[in-house]
């Protein structure tokens, strides 16, 4: 196995954060909307919920937009990295922007605009951690997790509340989304996208509403949960319990699409066997063909700048053009 080798206070920062910078800066809170080179951003400052904290949602338009509505419309977690192309100093970014944009006019994708979800930051582990599984778990296993530190960081500050920021989601920001912008609101157009842990809420999101996303993609996801890296001699009880609520609870192919990779390097180094798992899992229920794709990506890291290497790919088979 390849081990992580880029600095630990950058890798606590991945998963804590979901922020890869030599600086380590997050927008704040009264920052403008990011530039983009193509298209354009509507900011939704510190959108409000009943359920969680207020998050600051980015709203990408694609250059034409309207003319090509109804647009299919993607979530986006972890929303502060996805654009930002003037931040390149301090902040890497996805460049969702350009790669959507050229996908769109090439015809490799179907009209779409993105809907990136700023994280909660020091909050974010609790926020993304699926919640089911995490109930799951016995007493002592919740305590042994409770118990992980890494630099003086408490890696889950509060109990995961998941299924609050996805009610969040579903309840008050996609029918807002819906009112306000010409899109299509129906599942086999609504899509959900995450990296790290934001690669299991997008699984998540998908198997706990299945009747509202159609499809999801989750890049290097951390099938570890709360741990820097699986560790032979750590009892950890994440990954047994995600497998087990994928064999309980995801839902038939049917029109839904999943897609899974990871790389080689630093963080992704350790993702292969569980993924494995869960890819010979999906399988034996049916989720092949276009409904499921998993990928390894040799030398790839766990980064925004790995991440925007192979945007295309997820977006391309998330989002393929209706069939004629």
């Amino acid at each position: 196995m390849q081990v992580a080798t880029r600095p630990f206070s950058i890798l606590l920062a991945v998963l804590l954060l979901g922020v890869v910078a030599p600086s380590f800066v997050t927008p704040a809170a009264d920052a403008p909307p990011p530039g983009v080179p193509a298209g354009k951003i509507v900011r939704l400052d510190r959108f409000p919920s009943q359920y969680v904290a207020p998050h600051d949602v980015d709203v990408w338009l694609p250059p034409d937009y309207p003319k090509q509505a109804p647009y299919a419309v993607l979530y986006m977690l972890d929303g502060q990295n996805l654009f930002g192309e003037r931040e390149a100093g301090k902040m890497q970014s996805w460049h969702a922007a350009a790669t959507a944009a050229q996908l769109i006019a090439a015809g490799k994708t179907r009209p779409f605009i993105i809907v990136g979800i700023a994280n909660a930051q020091s909050l974010r582990m609790s926020e993304y951690f699926p919640q089911q599984p995490w109930e799951s778990l016995t007493p002592a296993q919740r305590r042994t997790l409770f118990a992980q530190q890494l630099g003086g960081f408490q890696i889950l500050p509060v109990a995961p509340y998941s299924d609050a920021f996805l009610k969040f989601v579903t309840q008050e920001l996609k029918p807002a989304i819906d009112q306000r912008f010409a899109v299509d609101a129906k599942p086999e157009a609504t899509f959900v996208m995450g990296s790290s842990m934001g690669g299991l809420m997008a699984w998540y999101a998908l198997a706990e509403y299945p009747g509202t996303f159609g499809g999801a993609a989750c890049l290097s996801t951390h099938w570890p949960g709360p741990y820097l890296s699986l560790d032979a001699k750590t009892d950890d009880p994440a990954p047994d319990a995600f497998v087990d609520y994928i064999q309980r609870h995801f839902p038939a192919p049917d029109r839904h699409r999943i897609y899974f990779d990871h790389g080689t390097r630093t963080l992704d180094a350790y993702y292969g066997p569980i993924q494995a798992r869960v890819d010979r899992l999906l399988q034996a229920k049916g989720w092949r063909g276009s409904h499921f794709e998993s990928r390894v990506f040799e030398g790839a890291e766990h980064s925004e700048k790995s991440w925007a290497a192979r945007l295309a790919i997820p977006l391309t088979f998330l989002l393929a053009p209706a069939s004629k």
